[in-house]
């Protein structure tokens, strides 16, 4: 059975999440989690290490740019 384990919710909508949690999935800082809801829960998930792949265009650079601004003003 799963280990049931209580946090509080700070001020902008942080928690910290338990050390023996992150120790078991690996996360430390700088991971990036993925985050969705099911129902009436949060699930967190660790997000794929990303590779090193092909490089992209200059067009294709700022339009991802653009895209993480949009994302970084939606959640301030």
């Amino acid at each position: 059975m799963q280990k049931l384990s209580q946090v509080k919710v700070k001020r902008k909508g942080q928690v910290t999440i338990p050390k023996e949690m992150r120790t078991k999935l690996d996360i430390e800082e700088g991971t990036t989690l993925n985050i969705t809801t099911e129902d009436n829960k949060i699930i967190l998930k660790p997000a794929p290490r990303l590779e090193a792949g092909e490089p992209v265009g200059e067009e294709e650079q700022k339009k991802l740019l653009q895209e993480l601004e949009a994302l970084r003003r939606r959640w301030r």
